[in-house]
């Protein structure tokens, strides 16, 4: 037999001895051959958790990852069509409310008889001639305004003498308008040339009318073009001022065949809305139009053209700017793409960082001339190529979700549909897009999360497998943690019972002896508080820290004290009358207000003694006006009795002894000590108190000289101190 030492055991365990032809260690213990019947409990244990939690794990972790994972990806993509189907209702909504107010200009008389107005104004002057001055100043303007803007705006070179007004009515208008022009600014407010033309009286009469629907509705333009499609009115005076747009420099632009199409429609209410194009007049801008007819007894006599204003749909695409506000984050956008799979609003990127915009687009394959031109003009409408999967679908009249590299080169998840506008030609693809490295942070941040929590549950099994195995050594480590605690001050321990074995005993019995020294210890700790708390009503807090250390001898000299003695007259001819507990209650009283008073101005009170009282100011705590509060506390005695009596009925009154000096205090007595004070101007106090059997307030000369210049005091005698005579003063008025 082999006899081995367990170390958790209290007695040698005796096993059986190996079989011969079982291998021995170094140690010669035998080297026992690996299988499952071998394996100790606790392994087996540890082992069916371990494996039983990585089944379970990596089952339900596969299941919530799938589930998970597209659940997020759909909520980016619901997210994402949300956004595309606000952005296109309140695009088309922006497009029927601007539909509605041409409609409403166009049915009013006011733009029928201004269009009636200027045409008639505009015949009249095609006899007028202009001066070689005036010519002079249309060519300059062309040359040296004019097409240099053009050439600045979009890099386009232009032919003036291909642009220059070539019929007089045009050149008229051009000399004394658009030649004469500043800004847009200057322009909207020409009103009138003064030449005396019936033009110019249409102007002077309609122009603020047309400047207010200008600048109200920020349309960039407003034109009124006559049936044979000249353009009569110009609210801006433009290069299109006088030209016509079916046979002039202008001519085969969308504004002639929006133009056409009102001028043979026949409906009611029709406004006609152009695509964006590169617009000469307009300095090559993108420009879109509206245009409704003008009817007169039915019969169309020219259209009102209003200039889309860019800036309302790319502030309505780009939220203002707000990306962030509108849920699409760091990378998110919505974006218009025409027929051409051009840009009919400007990029993010590009109003963030024209720069990182440009780095961005001709990485991915946009020419670098494109790009300076986007930043040339200062938007992307009409000039980024938007060519990708979802536009295409979109145009094609189709709806719905996909995951594809946009324009920047970035992969994206992209929300696509075709953007319905009644009544125009119009051929729109919104899409609203975000970047995958953005929209799939928090599928990544899920994925790590899983990953965690499976690893998390395998090694918390691993940890619960282990702390099983060991449950039953833990109710003798949790006493001999509870021992500790105890032995370290801490009795408020309550080891909880789990078992009903002879452990479970011990352990109540172990909670019975901490609640008991708990008890102990509360009942200490009241003892001490209480001791503290009489020691300081006795003396003063550094007087008893001191005798708490075990000084026996305790004295203190101080200086500039000031000293009261305090007698209540009448006090012991009154308690004889009341009784015992009737006279406690009564002195009670009158010691707490006192006490009250005294705490209040600074004063410290040494001790009582049947009807007298004595106190100090300057002691403990050190004061300048020592004197001043001394008295104020003899006033304020004076009062409590004054108030006592008129509340009892009884007559009481205050003789009360003042000096200010040299004194001494400490402790007297063994074994039991009192805390006094003692000195010359205690002395004095006492004597000048008893010196006169009248109620009243008496002081010394040293008091009297401090306080006469505030309080009125009378000569009240003198008494004798150590063989001289010293005068004695009386208060004789309240300070």
């Amino acid at each position: 037999m082999t006899q081995v030492s367990d170390p958790d055991a209290a007695e040698t365990v005796t096993e059986p001895d190996p079989p011969a032809d079982m291998p021995l260690t170094r140690r010669g213990r035998p080297v026992r051959r690996w299988s499952l019947k071998n394996m100790s409990i606790q392994s087996k244990l540890i082992l069916m958790m371990v494996l039983c939690t990585v089944l379970a794990a990596g089952v339900i972790g596969g299941i919530a990852f799938q589930a998970g994972r597209d659940s997020l990806r759909n909520a980016v993509f619901n997210r994402l069509t949300e956004l595309r189907e606000s952005q296109t209702r309140a695009l088309g909504g922006q497009i029927s409310d601007l539909k509605n107010s041409i409609i409403i200009y166009t049915h009013g008389a006011v733009t029928r008889d201004a269009l009636e107005a200027f045409s008639a104004g505009f015949n009249e002057l095609s006899n007028a001639p202009i001066n070689p001055a005036q010519w002079q100043n249309i060519v300059d303007y062309y040359n040296n305004t004019f097409i240099k803007e053009t050439e600045r705006y979009s890099g386009t070179t232009l032919d003036a003498a291909a642009l220059l007004p070539r019929s007089n009515a045009e050149r008229y208008l051009q000399a004394n308008y658009t030649a004469l022009r500043k800004n847009d600014d200057n322009a909207i407010t020409m009103t009138d040339a003064r030449d005396g033309s019936k033009w110019s009286a249409a102007n002077a009469k309609y122009q603020d009318f047309f400047r207010q629907i200008v600048t109200r509705f920020e349309f960039q333009d407003a034109l009124l073009i006559d049936a044979a499609g000249n353009v009569v009115f110009n609210a801006y005076k433009g290069v299109d001022l006088g030209t016509n747009i079916v046979t002039g420099p202008y001519s085969g632009s969308k504004l002639q065949a929006a133009f056409a199409k009102a001028m043979s429609s026949n409906a009611v209410d029709y406004v006609g809305f152009t695509d964006f194009e590169f617009y000469q007049p307009a300095e090559n801008t993108p420009t879109a139009w509206m245009v409704a007819p003008l009817r007169r007894d039915g019969r169309p006599e020219g259209v009102l053209a209003l200039q889309f204003p860019i800036t309302k749909i790319n502030r309505l695409m780009t939220f203002d700017k707000q990306w962030k506000e509108a849920g699409l984050g760091e990378t998110g956008e919505t974006i218009l793409g025409g027929p051409d799979e051009l840009m009919r609003s400007d990029s993010r990127l590009f109003l963030e960082d024209p720069q990182r915009y440009k780095q961005a687009v001709v990485a991915a394959g946009t020419p670098s001339d494109v790009a300076d031109m986007a930043i040339r003009q200062g938007g992307t409408t009409l000039i980024q190529p938007l060519s990708s999967p979802a536009s295409r679908s979109a145009l094609k009249g189709e709806t719905g979700t996909v995951v594809a590299t946009d324009y920047l080169g970035n992969n994206t998840l992209q929300a696509f549909a075709p953007v319905p506008v009644r009544d125009a030609d119009l051929h729109w693809a919104i899409i609203a897009k975000v970047d995958t490295a953005e929209a799939f942070v928090k599928e990544a941040a899920f994925t790590k999360t899983i990953v965690l929590v499976t690893a998390g549950m395998i090694f918390g099994v691993c940890l619960l497998a282990i702390l099983l195995a060991q449950m039953f050594v833990r109710p003798v480590r949790r006493l001999e943690q509870g021992a500790q605690r105890i032995s370290a001050g801490d009795y408020d321990v309550a080891i909880p019972v789990k078992t009903g074995d002879e452990i479970g005993d011990l352990t109540v019995a172990f909670n019975e002896m901490g609640r008991s020294l708990t008890v102990k210890q509360d009942l200490i700790d009241q003892h001490r508080k209480d001791t503290d708390q009489l020691l300081r009503s006795l003396m003063p807090d550094a007087v008893a820290e001191r005798f708490k250390q075990g000084e026996e001898t305790i004295a203190m000299e101080h200086h500039k004290v000031t000293v009261i003695f305090a007698d209540i007259i009448g006090l012991e001819r009154l308690q004889v009358e009341l009784s015992p507990e009737e006279s406690l209650t009564l002195v009670n009283e009158l010691i707490r207000q006192m006490d009250a008073a005294a705490e209040h101005l600074g004063m410290e009170r040494v001790h009582t003694v049947r009807n007298g009282y004595l106190a100090s100011c300057g002691l403990a705590v050190p004061r300048l006006d020592n004197v001043r509060r001394t008295v104020d506390f003899a006033l304020e005695c004076e009062q409590i009795v004054e108030r006592f009596n008129a509340d009892t009925g009884h007559e009481l009154s205050l003789r009360a002894g003042i000096d200010t000096g040299r004194v001494s205090s400490g402790l007297f007595g063994t074994p039991s000590v009192v805390y006094d004070m003692w000195g010359a101007a205690v002395n004095i106090a006492h004597q000048i108190k008893n010196g006169s059997p009248q109620p009243g307030i008496y002081v010394t000369s040293r008091v009297q000289e401090v306080l006469q210049e505030t309080v009125e005091f009378t000569p009240a005698g003198t008494i004798a101190v150590d063989g001289a005579t010293e005068p004695v003063w009386r208060l004789s008025e309240t300070p």
